[in-house]
């Protein structure tokens, strides 16, 4: 087993996300990119792809996730992972339940030695899913996809944006997934960017009951939980945890993780030892090579084609400022989680303006803030 503390976020990124394209068939509601119909021809080319792929193995070699956009659309995507498998780096893929998840396409994927597919349902009915993702059929051909990575024997992470239309059948959704036999079901807390909308989005009080909730689940169910723009769900773990006097599988004691920042072990799952966030931890860049802290905080702090991504990485003011903690202002900058936690900063950038403000949409208050009010 990896120990928890060993990699630093100051200088290696624990997960890089790549946009391989913005095309994309599907018209989904909350869509960080505003996915278009057809490619950019600005895309990163095939060489400039292994030049990266070269980059990122240098940082230590973190996962590496394509995304898009629709991952698929383009026809070089089984050799760019091909070169990155090859080369030792651990490869994910997120793509669009199109007509282009053939039987064949999986096959190809699997014979590359693409460890795991990633495909998103939001809802348990084709009615929920199908209005979310904007188009009709995707959550037929979403099952599909399914029972054909189950044939092939790839493991399956069902992705989930929680947001007001899927909110009460969540029961239902966890069912589903059971169901599926997935391995991990990622959760994620839409942020009102791109095409994401603030009133999609459930309100702070809900997001805490949905992560208590998470929590009660992730102790009955096989599969793994992991949540995505909700920080604050480490703190509703922790803080469950501490209350239930329980200490971390690798015997780290929970209220010593907090100061450090940890929150389990590296459990080839995907999920981070301790706390990611955008930029810290974290990595995005764009089809066109423009690196940012995430795809869901569009600050851009370089391009590729001009500089190496260790370099914006670890030398960018903005990501040195989302790798401190104590810069964050209000609340999130006091808060005894802040290591652990420091709540979504692509949030707090999208309601406020600043990525350095407080969680918008986080109802806890600090111990050092209710000190100070039972003072006056």
């Amino acid at each position: 087993m990896v120990h928890v503390f060993n990699r630093d976020y100051n200088k290696d990124p624990f997960i890089v996300i790549w946009e391989l394209t913005r095309a994309c068939q599907l018209h989904c509601l909350h869509c960080r990119a505003e996915a278009q119909l057809t490619r950019d021809p600005r895309e990163l080319s095939f060489e400039e792809g292994k030049k990266l792929i070269d980059d990122i193995y240098e940082m230590d070699s973190p996962m590496l996730v394509f995304t898009g956009g629709d991952p698929l659309m383009r026809n070089d995507v089984y050799d760019i992972a091909d070169y990155a498998i090859k080369k030792g780096v651990r490869v994910s893929m997120t793509p669009s339940a199109t007509p282009n998840v053939t039987k064949e396409a999986i096959e190809k994927a699997k014979a590359v030695g693409l460890s795991r597919w990633a495909f998103s349902l939001d809802g348990p009915t084709a009615e929920i899913h199908d209005h979310f993702r904007g188009t009709t059929g995707s959550f037929d051909l979403t099952m599909k996809a399914i029972k054909y990575l189950h044939e092939l024997e790839i493991p399956i992470q069902i992705n989930t944006v929680i947001s007001r239309y899927n909110i009460d059948v969540l029961d239902e959704m966890a069912k589903l997934v059971e169901e599926l036999d997935c391995v991990l079901w990622s959760v994620f807390f839409l942020v009102p960017t791109g095409r994401g909308q603030q009133a999609d989005m459930i309100s702070p009080v809900q997001h805490e009951q949905v992560f208590t909730w998470l929590y009660n689940l992730s102790k009955r169910v096989k599969f793994d939980i992991k949540t995505t723009a909700a920080q604050h769900y480490r703190r509703v773990v922790i803080q469950n945890k501490m209350r239930e006097n329980l200490t971390d599988r690798d015997g780290i004691n929970y209220e010593d993780a907090l100061m450090k920042g940890a929150t389990g072990t590296i459990d080839g799952l995907g999920r981070a030892p301790k706390g990611v966030n955008d930029g810290n931890g974290f990595v995005f860049i764009s089809h066109i090579g423009d690196v940012y802290p995430s795809g869901l905080l569009p600050i851009k702090a370089g391009n590729v084609r001009e500089t190496p991504l260790a370099e914006i990485y670890r030398e960018s003011p903005v990501f040195k400022s989302l790798r401190n903690p104590d810069m964050y202002k209000g609340k999130c900058g006091v808060c005894e989680f802040r290591f652990v936690c420091g709540g979504s900063r692509s949030r707090a950038y999208a309601m406020t303006g600043d990525y350095l403000e407080s969680e918008p949409f986080c109802v806890y208050i600090p111990k050092a803030l209710r000190k100070k009010q039972e003072q006056q």
